[in-house]
């Protein structure tokens, strides 16, 4: 009985992966590309979801609910802070509770919700102002969008914004969980599937960018946004389907707790001296700045203080040439590929979701500091009755020196970065040749290689 026992143990994964049911489960039967497929297409949907809202968004608070620029690029940023603020909330769910995949299936029910109010605010026609005419000293040009309007409007885009929270962290963390870290020929394919994460969402991001912002534009916005919505519920519904391919990893409790033993145990022996022979001691070799550690909270402040930028581009077709710097994305090829692979793996066995939630806290911030930015700006350049940088018409806005003002502080982000990567220390990659690991993870998963060997022993 302990041949086959020995056989068919080498048929499981080694990374403690289970099924819903907590089973473990066969290389062959789950995971690797086949699951891998779903969750890719899933985000190419998703991402036309989500950029068919926010990439027009602007020009639907100027044009729509007749709100200024300055205060619609802020709600904007605002809105777009929320949603990379929230992961950190469903990457703790996931790790400490439901884990990821439950978690993303509630949170991808409230994101639809979400989606589907917002499309309801913009096609009844009593949730909005009159609409502007062609003249723009029409009546209807001056009347603001009544509180419960906003209110409607913005308590959908919240309700999204909490929806993306529990989605976005936990989504490319499970594609990743569906290769074994412990299988060389896996472990090559996990760099792979952050290639082709990356390529579904620049894919979903493109048609958004331009059938569905041509949709708006010049269709409808009820269309404009229906279809959006009608692209999350197919996505939800293809990751649905991938659900009996699936790897899973336990909760493995509160990360935040583990974090905090971590710091309390260093502040303790903060004094402790250290060995003469430099031998004694066992750290991390430092390696070189291999890999990209990305800072994106100025790539985030730089991209959405910009947003308000669109409104009147369609006046005069030459604005195009000032709008260059939002939409040079060619550099996001590089950095973000990068970016989710470095947060994934430098992360723990039991934080992952939390630690590529941090890749997005980053953007976060970055947003909100735009908002603060953007009013700081407008209204220091305001001053004494000269002509501010920020105008309601963007034509006559001065938005070179607007745009000099964050290529310099995107200079001092860059030295800041290398500084940074100067110092960092990688986390050791796990090693099947290496019996430390090996045996610190056995020890993680005592109850898994029990079951192993009773279902080998049933078989």
């Amino acid at each position: 009985m302990a041949e086959p026992c020995e056989s068919g143990q080498g048929e499981y994964t080694k990374d403690g992966s289970v099924d819903l049911k907590g089973n473990p489960v066969l290389r062959s039967k789950r995971g690797g590309w086949t699951a891998c497929g779903f969750v890719v297409v899933y985000e190419v949907f998703e991402r036309m979801a989500y950029y068919g809202i926010s990439t027009n968004l602007v020009i639907y608070l100027t044009n729509k609910l007749h709100e200024g620029t300055v205060t619609s690029a802020n709600n904007v940023t605002n809105w777009v802070g929320t949603v990379w603020m929230t992961p950190i909330i469903g990457a703790y769910v996931a790790d400490a509770h439901l884990g990821r995949y439950w978690t993303f299936i509630i949170a991808s029910i409230i994101y639809l919700s979400g989606m589907c109010l917002l499309t309801m605010a913009v096609s009844l026609r009593s949730l909005r102002p009159p609409p502007c005419g062609a003249n723009t000293n029409d009546p209807n040009c001056n009347q603001k969008a009544t509180s419960l309007q906003l209110g409607v409007f913005f308590f959908a885009l919240y309700i999204l914004a909490i929806g993306t929270g529990g989605t976005k962290p936990n989504i490319s963390t499970i594609g990743a969980d569906q290769f074994d870290e412990f299988d060389p020929k896996e472990r090559t394919h996990k760099l792979s599937f952050f290639n082709w994460w990356m390529f579904s969402i620049f894919f979903g991001t493109l048609f958004a960018n331009t059938v569905l912002v041509y949709i708006q534009d010049n269709v409808g916005w009820t269309l404009g946004y229906a279809l959006p919505t009608l692209g999350l519920a197919i996505s939800v519904a293809i990751f649905i389907a991938g659900t009996p391919f699936y790897r899973h990893k336990r909760p493995s409790g509160s990360p935040f707790t583990r974090m905090a033993r971590v710091l309390v145990a260093a502040a303790r022996k903060w004094r402790v001296t250290l060995p003469n022979d430099p031998k004694e001691l066992h750290e991390i070799p430092q390696q070189s700045c291999r890999k990209d550690w990305p800072n994106n909270t100025l790539d985030a402040l730089l991209g959405d203080a910009s947003g308000g930028d669109q409104t009147d581009a369609k006046n005069d077709s030459n604005i195009v040439c000032n709008l260059h710097p939002e939409h040079d994305d060619r550099s996001d090829a590089f950095l973000e590929v990068a970016k989710i692979e470095f947060f994934y793996d430098q992360a723990p066995e039991g934080m992952k979701s939390l630690g590529t939630s941090y890749s997005m806290t980053s953007l976060g911030v970055g947003s909100f500091l735009s908002s603060v930015l953007l009013s700081t700006v407008s209204h220091i350049t305001e001053k004494h009755g000269h002509q501010g940088w920020i105008l309601n018409n963007l034509n006559a806005s001065h938005l070179d020196y607007y745009y000099a003002f964050f290529a310099t502080l995107n200079f001092l982000n860059f030295i800041f970065f290398l500084l940074m990567c100067r110092f960092y220390v990688y986390r050791a990659e796990i090693s099947q040749s290496d019996p430390t690991v090996r045996e610190e993870e056995a020890l993680e998963m005592p109850t898994l290689r029990n079951h192993v060997h009773e279902l080998d022993s049933n078989g």
